[in-house]
């Protein structure tokens, strides 16, 4: 660190705790409000400093695309999840080759806070399409980080396989007897009933990552 000014480390600090609570990396204008810099551009300039030294790696015309490279600060709280594909939250969608995204190949792998999964390990991700979960903050093109397990009580936002349908969908799961509601975040949309024994839980969802772009 010792090649680096006061205000890269500082930067630099804010950048790994930025991923920690939130997730995801900063943009530019988060940087500059979070570390008190004068303006964008010299955001920029000591980014790119950072990046010449190997401690950043920046995709070019993404507003989050840092990347922290080397062990500094709490960087070791991050765990990456599989992407596994898409969850319907508004009628049900078939899903792409396997009633399980287990086995399936991931589309890609996010860099998640080890925080923000709230101590579950086994959890993969999903992106969701539609809105019928918006009430519960859940909109179309967010992602939900999902745990495999069979836990799961009345409330839960749950991703539900219809096993008749052969067909996923994200909802609040209630039991009700000898069926299950399936209850959207929307009050414009009808809730899916379904018998118990036509449905398998393929785990519920612990964390929520919003879509900025």
């Amino acid at each position: 660190m010792k090649s680096l000014s006061a205000r890269q480390q500082h930067m630099l600090s804010f950048i790994s705790e930025f991923l920690d609570d939130q997730g995801y990396p900063p943009t530019v204008r988060d940087i500059q409000n979070g570390c008190g810099v004068s303006s964008t551009s010299v955001v920029d300039y000591n980014l790119n400093i950072l990046q010449r030294e190997g401690h950043i790696r920046r995709a070019p015309d993404v507003s989050r695309g840092i990347e922290i490279l080397d062990g500094f600060g709490r960087r070791g709280n991050m765990v990456q999840v599989p992407l596994m594909g898409y969850i319907a939250a508004g009628e049900p969608l078939p899903i792409p080759s396997s009633e399980d995204w287990a086995g399936s190949e991931p589309m890609e792998t996010l860099d998640v806070a080890k925080s923000m999964l709230r101590g579950e390990k086994d959890v993969y991700a999903l992106r969701v399409r539609g809105t019928s979960m918006i009430d519960a903050f859940v909109d179309d093109g967010d992602v939900v980080f999902v745990s495999r397990t069979g836990d799961v009580r009345d409330g839960d936002m749950v991703v539900a396989w219809l096993t008749i349908e052969k067909e996923a969908t994200l909802k609040r799961l209630y039991r009700e007897g000898e069926r299950v509601r399936l209850q959207p975040a929307n009050s414009q949309m009808e809730p899916i009933y379904v018998d118990a024994e036509a449905l398998e839980i393929q785990g519920k969802v612990v964390a929520v990552q919003r879509d900025l772009s």
